[in-house]
């Protein structure tokens, strides 16, 4: 999704992932290479013995490897019901080698693109039909059903943080709780087949989490983010969702004090400002 690093961190996570791909029996195909932020993953196609995968993998500073991060993918792998169309982890490997850890998982390969290729934000219509659009609102649906004890966004984080990127004084208690995948953007999608990636930091979320924070990824796109919108009513047009709105906004306004997501901010605060002209709707438990 992201460009290649700085040359340093390429070449270390290159041996690394030829390390990987030999201990699971995985030889890399083609050329290609996806990288993700700053480096910190790497993933390629590779054949095996029981045919195509793609073999990722991820480091970390070797006192932080480990945790809900790391064991994301292996218990969506355990847990996530056959309504979630993602694909299926067949191996991993975990080790650590001087400053740094790692850990490679191998999985089925998906061919279908993802809609975006490089970035979260959506800057173009995609041609999604209504199978496509029906099967992640299944998806959803069978995600917030699975019980978990995994933390996605946590209530002292929305205590702090809520009042100082929104600007304003505001309940920051969620009406309801719910199982999120916790980063459902459009380079996680495929299509026109749906398969959901990415499933490190899946777990308990402000209910419509998901459905907000792809809403939001899609502002710069009227006519998706209405679609997305028509789509996802069930779940946006409720106080949850509104509230859950504003949890995504607060993050993503975060996120522009570091210099991200800046073409974002002021589809962001139109929003926030329709939100909030709505009372109900800024009260954290407020009615329907």
């Amino acid at each position: 999704m992201y460009s290649e690093p700085d040359p340093d961190i390429a070449e270390r996570m290159r041996g690394m992932h030829a390390t990987a791909a030999a201990v699971l029996d995985a030889t890399p195909i083609g050329s290609r290479e996806a990288w993700g932020w700053r480096g910190r993953t790497l993933s390629r196609p590779v054949a095996t013995a029981s045919g195509e995968g793609w073999l990722r993998l991820v480091s970390a500073p070797a006192d932080k490897a480990g945790g809900k991060l790391w064991e994301g993918p292996q218990e969506a792998e355990r847990l996530m019901p056959p309504a979630v169309p993602r694909p299926h982890l067949r191996g991993r490997h975990t080790w650590t080698n001087g400053e740094h850890g790692y850990l490679a998982e191998l999985y089925d390969r998906v061919t279908v693109p993802t809609i975006t290729a490089h970035e979260p934000t959506l800057r173009k219509a995609p041609d999604l039909d209504d199978t496509w659009w029906d099967a992640l609102s299944t998806a959803l649906d069978a995600i917030v059903t699975v019980p978990s004890e995994r933390v996605a966004v946590r209530q002292e984080y929305l205590d702090r943080a809520m009042p100082q990127y929104l600007g304003m004084e505001i309940d920051t208690k969620a009406p309801a709780w719910t199982t999120a995948h916790g980063d459902l953007h459009w380079a996680n999608l495929t299509g026109p087949t749906l398969t959901i990636l990415d499933w490190e930091g899946w777990g308990i979320a402000p209910a419509g989490y998901d459905a907000a924070l792809l809403y939001s990824y899609s502002l710069l796109v009227p006519t998706t983010a209405a679609e997305a919108r028509r789509r996802l009513g069930h779940i946006l047009d409720t106080a949850a969702g509104r509230f859950a709105e504003l949890v995504v906004i607060t993050e993503l306004l975060q996120t522009t004090t570091r210099g991200d997501n800046l073409d974002l901010e002021k589809p962001l605060r139109r929003r926030l400002s329709e939100i909030t002209s709505a009372q109900p709707a800024v009260r954290g438990a407020g009615a329907e």
